[in-house]
């Protein structure tokens, strides 16, 4: 048999579910039972170890992903506990990406809730294997098979029932173990550190047996060794059937499902057990595939200490105005005070320190090796989503993607010492959130900051106030319009002044024509020689096209306008580029005056992901906005709609979305062209 090397005991797991759910409550029990921390925190108390900043443990919720690593059994658990929230959804996807196993905590009285959707779908498109916890069964109302239902409706996950819950609501007592047909009691008095596994009771047992005939026909279907034992009605053991379930559990084809009540100190032992027993190490998943940054070759990554460095950032932190990279490794090993190379960058970083994380705790190692989860000092020019490698074996692992912000608001410092700082402190609030953007809007002169929901907004206005002692004042962006003219108009404007001592006239037609959308602004002269000079026609055509920077409406810029040049006159020795500059702009000013001029709204191109049951609601919300639906395609048990609305009916449409679909779709948007609304 072949010794057990360090990498098969490394479990590297994250907690994803929709927020309430009972992540971070699941999360503290596993730190107190692996003896990782000595005290259960309660989120309800804001003592929670995971959820360690202070807008964390005053809302109650997880806002950053906080990584830790607890023992068990001989395993080495890294863990990563996620937010809930939508609006924090990069950090779970972040995680995601390099995790080897998940486990979905679900509320059993709520069900498969939306974002618990979105987390799912997140871990599919990383082909990360899952386990299921239906927590809160001690809850009223709580309903295990309606969730395990849910699963196979909502994720289209092929659930396998490993445990049964003993009793139900205010009856729950522990859970029936499936695979050894016992059934596991905890102590109440002891914190759930004690418990005892006893025969199944009477009134359960045909139950019991019932679906461990079910449980057993479901791995059958994925394991040809089981399915001949089941048909031939052998003894089928208890490490087979481990075996081929965790076979079946790494190749993403059945969801081990366990049950329990954290709150209550319930079923987390076990969980941890089929962590253990049912998720990969990092030698079992596929090798990460990078490309080599010059010849393009695909390079596989083994995960094995021997082989060249390959490793990703795909978090960073600015702790105490420091900045700590969240790193993986996936090949070879990493060591303090060694040069590492950035391809990304074409640049090479130092490794000042390597940290094993503990939330917001660190304690400092000299190196780390494959398959580890590690925070890394000192690298000043890397960033999210980037590679470290040997620089003489150079990879680029595949970059990650960030979701493009769909809510923005303006700000402004309150104080000059505050102006000072803001740009300093939004640099440092970008580099550690790729879904943040800042940008000063040059028609208005507004900085707006943008994100992925009113929470995430509020979030980062408080941690500026907290951490960095910066004040701004906040309002409503400014929807930026354009002008353009609706016929076609024609003016002329004469320009004869003495000017500082000199006489300058001019006298200039200019004809104003609309063109398509999008087009944009150009000019033609259409006259001759002999009616005005050619030498003056560069002054006629900048007098015109500075003119059209500001409209006769409201002052836009105005666009899809040709402008030609139709008639005008000269006076021999008298006519100057001023004048013919003025007198082109005073008539190009009366043109668009006259041409029936109009506002030009901002369209935006919007994509809509939503469950089939909410299609209407969604559906009549945008025709309130006056947008218009382009398409709509079926997707994965959701419809995407494609629709066009103006920016200024997109105030506030990520709340209303939430609420007409109980925070189930999502959406993103992006610039299209200006319109007329």
């Amino acid at each position: 048999m072949k010794k057990k090397s360090k990498i098969d005991s490394i479990r590297n797991i994250g907690i994803i579910a929709h927020i309430d759910a009972g992540k971070t409550t699941v999360t503290e029990r596993i730190l107190y039972y692996t003896g990782r921390s000595h005290k259960m925190g309660e989120v309800h108390d804001g003592e929670a170890t995971m959820d360690w900043m202070p807008d964390e443990q005053e809302r109650g919720i997880t806002i950053t992903s906080a990584v830790t690593t607890c023992q068990w059994k001989g395993s080495e658990i890294q863990l990563i506990d996620t937010p809930g929230h939508v609006d924090f959804t990069i950090e779970v996807e972040r995680s995601l990406r390099v995790l080897d196993g998940a486990v979905g905590v679900f509320c059993a009285v709520g069900g498969v809730e939306p974002q618990s959707e979105t987390v799912w779908r997140q871990a599919d498109k990383y082909h990360v294997p899952k386990m299921a916890f239906i927590n809160k069964l001690d809850r009223i109302g709580a309903d295990f098979f309606g969730t395990v239902r849910m699963m196979e409706e909502k994720l289209h996950a092929k659930p396998l029932i490993i445990q049964l819950p003993l009793g139900i609501e205010d009856k729950f007592s522990g859970v029936i173990d499936l695979l050894n047909m016992k059934q596991i009691v905890w102590d109440a008095d002891s914190l759930g550190e004690t418990y005892t596994s006893e025969d199944i009771s009477p009134e359960y047992l045909e139950k019991a047996e019932e679906y461990r005939e079910k449980m057993i026909e479901t791995v059958a279907e994925n394991d040809d060794g089981i399915a001949d034992a089941y048909l031939s009605e052998a003894e089928i053991s208890v490490e087979s059937l481990q075996d081929a379930i965790r076979k079946a559990t790494v190749s993403l084809k059945l969801v081990p499902v366990l049950c329990g009540s954290a709150l209550k100190n319930k079923g987390i032992q076990p969980l941890l057990d089929a962590v253990v027993r049912f998720l990969p190490s990092p030698s079992e998943v596929p090798p990460i595939k990078g490309v080599h940054p010059e010849t393009g070759e695909v390079i596989e990554c083994h995960a094995k200490d021997n082989a060249p460095l390959a490793a990703l950032i795909f978090k960073v932190s600015m702790i105490e105005g420091r900045k700590l990279s969240f790193v993986r490794v996936y090949s070879g090993k990493m060591k303090a005070g060694e040069e590492v190379y950035n391809p990304s960058r074409g640049k090479k970083e130092k490794l000042s320190r390597i940290l094993k994380m503990h939330a917001n705790k660190r304690e400092r190692a000299d190196e780390a090796e494959a398959g580890s989860i590690v925070g890394v000092v000192g690298l000043k020019d890397s960033s999210t989503g980037e590679t470290l490698c040997s620089p003489a074996h150079p990879v680029l692992l595949e970059k990650m993607e960030f979701y493009e912000p769909v809510i923005s608001l303006a700000i402004e410092p309150k104080t000059h010492a505050d102006q000072e700082k803001l740009t300093d402190v939004l640099e440092k609030f970008m580099s550690e959130d790729p879904t943040l953007r800042v940008l000063t809007d040059e028609d208005t002169g507004q900085t707006i900051l943008s994100g992925m929901g009113e929470l995430h907004l509020e979030i980062i206005i408080s941690r500026m106030n907290r951490e960095f002692n910066t004040f701004v004042n906040v309002g409503k962006p400014q929807v930026v319009y354009r002008e353009t003219i609706g016929k076609v108009s024609q003016a002329t404007s004469v320009f004869d002044k003495d000017v500082a001592g000199q006489h300058h006239f001019g006298e200039v037609t200019v004809t104003l024509k609309p063109l398509p959308r999008g087009a944009g602004n150009s000019f033609r002269s259409a006259i001759t020689d002999e009616i005005i000079p050619e030498a003056f026609v560069p002054a006629i055509k900048k007098g015109v096209m500075e003119s059209l920077e500001s409209g006769s409406l409201m002052g836009y810029p105005v666009v899809d306008v040709e402008a030609v040049l139709t008639g005008g006159s000269c006076k021999e020795s008298l006519g100057t580029e001023l004048a013919y500059t003025v007198s082109a702009s005073m008539a190009c000013k009366e043109a668009l005056a006259n041409g029936d001029p109009f506002l030009l709204d901002p369209i935006m191109d919007v994509e809509i992901f939503v469950p089939e049951a909410f299609m209407g609601e969604v559906i009549g919300d945008l025709n309130s906005r006056k947008g218009k639906i382009e398409s709509i395609n079926s997707q994965k048990g959701l419809q995407v709609i494609k629709a066009t609305v103006s920016l200024a009916k997109m105030f506030g449409y990520s709340t209303s979305l939430r609420s007409a679909t109980q925070g189930r779709a999502t959406f993103t948007m992006h610039f299209l062209r200006f319109d007329r609304s």
